[in-house]
């Protein structure tokens, strides 16, 4: 189903496909666009769930993770100086060497980083990696049980049998149908069908009937990200300017690929968006349109999103010369 059109000038010039589940925290799929079954590796935006260990376990208590903490190991992070400074911070508590990261290099998406690297004639580390928070928290994790730290990436690790596990709880989805890759940074990603992703954001919004303890995580974990969404992503980025507007009501994690989870804490609903073709320039349009088709945002939350809301097109001459525009419109399930 089309779900965003590619305007330059006044004509569509290309569209992305894609498909919508929003799930209650009962588990059932109340709206969808396209196929809300469709297998999905969660990639990022799964990040919440691969939390929940760090605090199950007692590491996060045990190491003094602040909320600040808390929300980096969720984080799909721009390696600005307030992220890298607080994996170091995170890392020294524990008694890690940063080299112990496993989640390998990219250049970072805060070009100012990268820029002053150079200028200083800097290597790019994993550090600079925008999962080093997630993998910190693995790292502390696998420390704090006394497992093994050069190998806490693979699937075989405690380290990702917990995440597996939680992940399987939280979804209500059996641990054996959920579909295992390679993550960009190395770990185990999971593919699950989109309505069931959803129902796990929904179960993290109103997480009741995850039990008393483990509710007492999910609280903390998406307090964490709510009340500190800059860790979450970075100075521009959708996922820090989406949950500041929000102002606590929302939650949600961008995925590479074209993936975005949300939940909503006023009605407990779980939202799920997958990209056909994994473009990420589409998904931010469709998540604002599905919010605003389900009233979740007023007017004023939705200016203040608009350059995520209707980006536009720019030649070479920073002329405005089109934009993305949602086209879809949500069915009743």
């Amino acid at each position: 189903m089309k779900l965003v059109d590619v305007y330059r000038g006044d004509r569509v010039e290309s569209s992305h496909f894609g498909h919508i589940a929003v799930v209650d925290s009962e588990g059932k799929l109340l709206y969808s666009v396209g196929n809300p079954k469709r297998a999905t590796y969660a990639r990022s935006s799964v990040k919440p769930l691969q939390a929940i260990p760090v605090v199950e376990t007692g590491a996060a208590d045990h190491y003094e993770l602040s909320e600040q903490d808390l929300s980096l190991c969720c984080a799909s992070h721009s390696g600005e100086a307030q992220h890298t400074d607080r994996v170091l911070t995170i890392l020294g508590r524990a008694g890690i060497e940063d080299s112990s990261l496993k989640c390998g290099t990219h250049i970072p998406h805060a070009h100012d980083t990268y820029k002053n690297l150079i200028a200083a004639g800097k290597d790019l580390t994993p550090l600079y990696n925008n999962c080093s928070g997630k993998h910190t928290g693995m790292l502390i994790t696998a420390k704090h049980n006394g497992e093994t730290l050069e190998d806490y990436y693979l699937l075989s690790h405690p380290v990702q049998q917990r995440i597996l596990k939680a992940i399987s709880e939280v979804t209500d989805f059996p641990i054996e149908k959920i579909e295992m890759g390679v993550d960009g940074c190395g770990v185990p990603v999971h593919a699950l069908p989109l309505e069931r992703l959803a129902y796990g954001f929904a179960r993290m919004a109103r997480p009741d009937s995850l039990g008393e303890d483990r509710a007492k995580v999910a609280n903390r974990i998406t307090t964490a990200m709510m009340k500190y969404p800059e860790m979450v992503g970075g100075t521009g980025r959708f996922c820090t300017d989406f949950m500041k507007a929000a102002n606590g009501r929302l939650f949600g994690k961008a995925g590479a690929e074209g993936v975005y989870l949300i939940g909503d804490r006023e009605t407990g609903l779980g939202i799920a968006i997958k990209i056909e073709d994994g473009n990420g320039r589409a998904v931010y349009p469709a998540v604002l349109e599905t919010l605003s088709q389900l009233g979740f945002l007023d007017e004023e939350q939705i200016n203040s999103l608009m350059h995520h809301y209707r980006p536009v097109l720019k030649n070479a001459r920073q002329e405005n010369i089109g934009e993305l525009v949602p086209s879809f419109t949500l069915q009743t399930c």
